[in-house]
């Protein structure tokens, strides 16, 4: 080997190369790597633990309490800093490294890039089996860690101090590319992680990874520009990878210019703000009315960074038979969904180029935006101050829990207070700044529809993977990534919150004050509203105690007991005083908030795809599945 070099162990040159890596975007420089939360167990403390202890360089480091809980956090970080920025994540061999599968697929299915480092069995394999490690009869060399080559877009083992050279360069390329962005997972044996190796000093030299922004080619741009001026009503959806590019004022331009409507996915809504005219809000299956409207009418889709998962496209049934389809996006397999014409570019990049391809084009759209959005603004104000009723309350939700039920929930429970009303109150109380973070149960669906971001990237949901337990960690990542005087709040259930809050804890460790919006319904509300909806009675999805009562969980202690600041809010009164205290306390908050199940908002002009039984004694199941036959004759194929 010619050239200067430098001794060091395996763990030692990868955070001394971690210091090195950065990333250029439109010019601007700066280090990619943040910094690493660890979970020290005896595969990673004397190694990685030594290294980070002697020589941490720029990085900084936290400890998790729980390897999904923290890697959850780190994914969050990344996306709050749209892919520009990320945390590595060391955990220990074994059970420590199938902690964080969980997370590694929910940072494949939304394409954030995280770098993930569990620890290995040990390469010389004298000690086998050592701690922790699995045995397989068919071979000495399956580990846990293999569980991570389908949730990676990039997985390799390290067994020998000279393989991480390589490994780290394909690993940075693969996170650091737009069109491949999400998890690296870089397993390294226990043992390798302590032996030394003569690195070559050119290694560790600053290396710039530079975020191009692809350009399609005059072909693309002729012929989508041709494709739009040839439609009458042509909508936009606004995806993740439109808000990842920046995109925001390129979209308000073309918007205005042609009176083309957006729409949201998950992923891009707050793209750009809601008070802009020509946003409809979220569309699909948890879409607004106004969306969903506009996307029935459209008679060409142009799909922005996004996937299409069966959430937007409310299971390929929510565009008519005649609707075409012309998509832009870094991935070219993700170009060729419903059989679009593809465009692979930049979303920023190429609507700067296309726009000008546009002058004098008008929609025949006219002041039918304007008026689905007040019609929905309408409809929101109502689901905001919807009041529950012992004697005759409708429930949002059709053909579910009876009154007599309600009421069993409303006396248990000892609250009146209904799931949009705190919602919207929650949006209409807090700063315009701030970062609101979800993923699952019905709360998102709530979100999507009812949430109005007052500012650009303040709506942080994880949809790709809609992973319970995302919610509370994941406010910890946001808020570690956002301006310093910037509030996050967790929109969390209480089914959630059982889940995983582990990183509660870390929050207050380190004084990233967080806000949890703990919504406490007693049960998996929305797993109870699909499989009721389908025909099913309620089973196994409330909170029910071994004598068939509604439980009554004290959330609201456990937080006290980690010591953060805690309310208890039943009515919209006490939850406008709850946020109005929390906004100036110093540390973490949990504001606990009683609701009603059945008391979210409901789908409009949308259907989702589940597997409903094909043979059921029950008459009420087979319903659901003569229902289901009945949509999937309007759904697309391909």
């Amino acid at each position: 080997m010619t050239g200067k070099t430098i001794r060091l162990t395996t763990a030692q040159a990868l955070v001394k190369f971690l210091n090195q890596q950065y990333i250029e975007v439109d010019g601007i420089a700066a280090p990619f790597v943040d910094g690493m939360f660890t979970l020290f167990g005896h595969g990673n403390v004397v190694g990685i633990g030594q290294a980070l202890e002697e020589n941490p360089g720029h990085l900084k480091v936290y400890q998790g309490k729980n390897e999904q809980g923290m890697a959850h956090a780190a994914i969050a970080y990344a996306k709050q800093k749209k892919r520009q920025r990320i945390y590595a994540c060391s955990t220990s061999a074994g059970p420590g490294s199938a902690n964080l599968i969980t997370a590694a697929g929910t940072a494949f299915a939304n394409n954030l890039p995280v770098l993930f480092l569990p620890a290995d069995t040990f390469a010389t394999r004298q000690p086998d089996p050592v701690l922790q490690q699995l045995e397989h009869e068919s071979s000495a060399a399956i580990t846990t860690n293999d569980g991570f080559q389908a949730v990676s877009r990039y997985f390799d083992r390290v067994q020998r101090p000279e393989q991480l050279m390589s490994a780290l360069i394909r690993a940075f390329e693969v996170m650091t590319n737009p069109a491949t962005s999400g998890p690296a997972t870089i397993c390294i044996s226990q043992d390798t992680e302590g032996e030394a190796f003569d690195y070559p000093e050119v290694f560790f030299q600053k290396r710039i990874h530079y975020l191009n922004r692809q350009t399609p080619t005059e072909r693309e741009l002729t012929e989508a520009a041709r494709i739009i001026l040839a439609s009458e009503k042509p909508v936009i959806i606004v995806g993740g990878g439109a808000r990842y590019s920046e995109a925001r004022a390129e979209l308000i331009t073309l918007s205005e210019q042609c009176n083309i409507p957006l729409v949201e996915t998950h992923a891009g809504k707050s793209t750009v703000e809601f008070d802009f005219p020509n946003n409809l809000g979220g569309t699909g299956i948890l879409g607004t009315l106004a969306a969903n409207k506009a996307i029935s009418d459209a008679d060409l889709v142009i799909g922005i960074g996004t996937r299409y998962t069966d959430f937007t496209t409310s299971s390929k049934t929510a565009f008519t038979p005649e609707t075409k389809f012309l998509n832009i996006n870094v991935s070219r397999m993700q170009t060729y969904k419903l059989d679009a014409f593809q465009v692979v570019g930049d979303a920023k990049a190429t609507l700067q180029r296309l726009t000008p391809l546009l002058t004098n084009y008008k929609t025949q759209f006219g002041d039918t935006i304007a008026e689905y959005k007040t019609e929905w603004l309408a409809e929101r104000t109502r689901l905001g101050n919807t009041k529950f009723t012992r004697d005759n309350f409708s429930p949002e939700i059709k053909d579910q829990f009876d009154q007599a039920t309600l009421n069993e929930y409303a006396d248990r429970l000892q609250t009146e207070f209904t799931q949009t009303e705190a919602l919207v109150t929650i949006n209409e109380s807090v700063a315009d700044s701030s970062i609101v973070v979800c993923s699952a149960g019905s709360l998102p669906g709530d979100l999507h529809r009812l949430w109005n971001p007052a500012a650009p990237d303040t709506y942080h949901l994880e949809y790709g993977y809609s992973c319970m337990g995302y919610e509370i960690n994941g406010a910890l990542g946001a808020k570690m990534a956002a301006a310093e005087n910037q509030e996050v709040y967790s929109i969390v259930g209480d089914g959630s919150f059982c889940m995983s809050h582990s990183e509660l804890l870390t929050s207050l460790q380190y004084g990233h004050k967080i806000n949890i919006m703990l919504f406490d319904n007693s049960g998996f509300g929305c797993i109870n509203n699909l499989q009721m909806a389908n025909g099913s009675d309620s089973f196994f999805c409330e909170f029910r105690d071994s004598d068939n009562q509604i439980m009554q969980v004290d959330y609201a202690k456990i937080a006290e007991g980690y010591g953060a600041k805690v309310y208890r809010a039943n009515t919209k009164a006490d939850l406008i005083a709850a946020l109005k205290d929390a906004k100036k306390q110093p540390r973490t908050t949990l504001i606990e908030m009683k609701v009603l199940p059945k008391t979210m908002s409901e789908g409009y002009l949308s259907w989702w795809n589940v597997g409903v039984s094909e043979v059921s004694g029950k008459a009420s199941i087979n319903e659901a599945y003569e229902n289901k036959q009945a949509n999937l004759k309007k759904a697309r194929l391909y």
